[in-house]
C-alpha cells in the first residue's frame, strides 16, 4: 500500500490532487465520487452579485486555453446558503475561493466565508486591486503583505494565497504572503495573455485580454513553484498545465506537496481520478510508500537563478 496522504498546514488531506478553483462544480457529483478528491476548491465568489466579463469568454490557442470569465458570482449569501450545505455530505475538506476589489472587502469576505464546513480559504490575490490602479495584489510584495496581514486577522481558518504568474518578485511576493499569515501557497493562476482572429482582426475574447491555462503555463507554473518551495517555509500547492501523471510528478519533486487539475478536467472530467489513480501505480513501481519522500527531492544543485536568467536572455 502506498501512503497518498498530504498534510498542509496541519489540513489533512488523503492524497495530494484537488481542483483549481473556477474548473469544478457540485455538478461533477454526477459523474465521479467527489470523495475520491484531496480536497475541493470551489469557484471563486465575491460579496455580491458580479456578472462576469463580455462574452466571448473562452478560446483555444494551440492546445491551452485563453479566458476571461470575470469571475461572476451569485455572492455570499447564496454561496452559504447553498454550496456549503452541498459540499457538508463529504468527508473531503472544503476549501472556499474568494475575491475582493480591495484588502478590507478581501477581508470582510473572508471573515463571512468562515462558517462551519469550511476547512480553509484559498484567497484570489491574483486578482486587481482598485487601490493599486487595478494591479494584481500578488504583483508587488507590500500589496501582498498588506491584503494577508488583513486577511490574517479576519479568519482563525488556514489561508492559502493564490499567486499570480505576472510578477517579476516570484520569491519576494512568496515570502511576502508568508510573512503576512499565509498557511499555504498555490502557484500559481493564469498568465495575463491575448489571441486576435486574423480574419475579422479583433481580439477573440470580449475583454481583450485574459488568462491563460493549460499545457503552456506548466513550464511557467512548474519554475514558480520551485522557486516558492525554495523561498518559503509553508507547503506550496502547484497549479498550472497539470493534465498526466508526469506533470503531477514533477511539480512534487519541485516541492509542491499538492497539486490543483484545472483546464484538463475540461477535457476528460474524471482526469483527476487517474491522476490519483496514476501516482499510487508509479510510487508503487518506484518502490516508495509514501508520497511524501517524492516531494522536494529534486536535485538542483543550489543554481543562482540570476546565473540563469543572464544565461537566457538574448
Amino acid at each position: 500500500m502506498v501512503d497518498l496522504s498530504v498534510d498542509i498546514s496541519g489540513l489533512k488531506l488523503k492524497n495530494p490532487i484537488m481542483p483549481a478553483s473556477g474548473t469544478f462544480s457540485e455538478d461533477l457529483a454526477e459523474v465521479f465520487d467527489l470523495d475520491r478528491l484531496g480536497a475541493h476548491v470551489t469557484k471563486t465568489i465575491t460579496r455580491g452579485w458580479r456578472d462576469g466579463n463580455p462574452t466571448p469568454r473562452v478560446c483555444e490557442v494551440n492546445g491551452s486555453m485563453l479566458n476571461s470569465i470575470g469571475i461572476p458570482s451569485k455572492g455570499v449569501g447564496a454561496f452559504i446558503e447553498k454550496v456549503v450545505p452541498f459540499y457538508a455530505h463529504y468527508e473531503t475538506p472544503l476549501v472556499v475561493s474568494i475575491s475582493g476589489n480591495t484588502a478590507d472587502e478581501f477581508a470582510t469576505l473572508c471573515s463571512e466565508v468562515s462558517v462551519p464546513g469550511v476547512a480553509a480559504i484559498e484567497v484570489n490575490i491574483s486578482c486587481p486591486n482598485i487601490e493599486e490602479d487595478g494591479k494584481a495584489f500578488a504583483i508587488r510584495p507590500s500589496s501582498t503583505h498588506d491584503v494577508m496581514r488583513k486577511l490574517r486577522a479576519a479568519t482563525d481558518l488556514p489561508l492559502w494565497a493564490k499567486l499570480t504568474p505576472n510578477t517579476g518578485e516570484t520569491s519576494e511576493v512568496a515570502r511576502a504572503a508568508e510573512e503576512g499569515g499565509a498557511d499555504a501557497l498555490v502557484v500559481a493562476n493564469t498568465i495575463l495573455s491575448m489571441a486576435i482572429d486574423i480574419n475579422t482582426r479583433r481580439p477573440k475574447l470580449g475583454n481583450l485580454m485574459g488568462g491563460l491555462s493549460g499545457p503552456s503555463l506548466k513550464p511557467i507554473a512548474l519554475r514558480m513553484a520551485y522557486q516558492c518551495a525554495r523561498a518559503t517555509k509553508i507547503p506550496v500547492i502547484g497549479c498550472g498545465g497539470i493534465s498526466t501523471v508526469e506533470d503531477v510528478i514533477e511539480y512534487l519533486i519541485a516541492g509542491a506537496s499538492a497539486v490543483q487539475v484545472g483546464t484538463a478536467t475540461f477535457i476528460h472530467p474524471t482526469i483527476m481520478l487517474s491522476l490519483i489513480d496514476g501516482l499510487e501505480d508509479w510510487l508503487s513501481n518506484q518502490g516508495l510508500s509514501s508520497v511524501k519522500d517524492l516531494i522536494g527531492s529534486v536535485i538542483d544543485g543550489e543554481q543562482d537563478e540570476s546565473v540563469v536568467f543572464m544565461e537566457a536572455a538574448p
